[in-house]
């Protein structure tokens, strides 16, 4: 588990507008920890360590503007209910994984598509605004022989043909197949830069032993750069009451920006 950094979101200065949380869910064993993985430092793991909930940060300067990506690796077995009610609360996008060759995780991405779908329709309806959800389902593992498939491609697209904010990708982690394409298309419908996936920025890293003002000075040689992205190697996972306050400012700010466009049409 990953420890915050002192005062880093201070120094960076990431408007709260450019901060999101991207939110992996899907059953025990399909690959969720290995996609992170890929978006993270393009490694894969071969060795299996079940996740209890991983919490990572990545920070981005992209055409001089700041973006935080906080990214939720959760549980597949969800032992507590309420505390992945918040997870989906706090989510702004959503990867669910599934295994090509276990039929029964597929069905487990069913029930978590409708359970996400139901919980943001009742927080978007506080602010009255539509509850548009950019989403990818994932079927991983496409890397095994078709022997061993149990879920159909088709049956994977059903589930994404009647949103527009949704997509189907079928990936190998191992392989690092279509796993750069899938984040392209997340951010594509999350209208979040390009830039933001994994292949498309330069990538710089902060060591344990560096303070953020001396890493500060030594990325002055990056300026010219339209793109960067860093690890923050200190994140720590937010306590609930945070979850509780940012899931309350983002009522607020989009009920605020819902009357600020109401204005600007009148």
């Amino acid at each position: 588990m990953m420890k915050t950094m002192s005062g880093a979101n201070c120094n960076l200065n990431v408007p709260a507008k450019n901060s999101y949380r991207m939110v992996v869910l899907g059953a025990s064993r399909v690959g969720k920890s290995s996609i992170v993985s890929r978006f993270l430092n393009g490694r894969f793991e071969d060795q299996y360590t079940p996740t209890i909930e991983d919490f990572h940060r990545k920070v981005y300067n992209i055409r001089g503007d700041m973006y935080q990506l906080d990214i939720l690796d959760t549980s597949g077995n969800h032992p507590f209910p309420a505390m992945r009610r918040l997870s989906i609360l706090t989510g702004d996008v959503f990867i669910l994984v599934f295994s090509l060759d276990n039929r029964e995780s597929f069905d487990e991405v069913k029930r978590l598509q409708k359970q996400i779908l139901e919980v943001k329709s009742c927080l978007k309806n506080k602010t009255k605004e539509s509850a548009d959800l950019p989403m990818v389902i994932c079927g991983n593992k496409n890397d095994h022989s078709e022997i061993f498939r149990k879920v159909r491609t088709d049956e994977g697209e059903d589930l994404v043909s009647s949103d527009e904010n949704c997509a189907y990708f079928e990936v190998s982690a191992k392989k690092n197949t279509n796993v750069d394409e899938m984040f392209y298309v997340l951010f594509s419908m999350a209208k979040l830069p390009h830039e933001m996936s994994p292949s498309l920025h330069r990538k710089i890293s902060i060591q344990y032993g560096d303070t953020f003002q001396q890493k500060s000075f030594r990325m002055r040689r990056f300026k010219d750069m339209d793109a960067y992205g860093m690890i923050s190697p200190f994140a720590r996972r937010p306590s609930v009451n945070s979850d509780l306050k940012y899931i309350k400012s983002k009522v607020l700010r989009e009920g605020q920006s819902r009357e600020r466009e109401k204005c600007t049409v009148q």
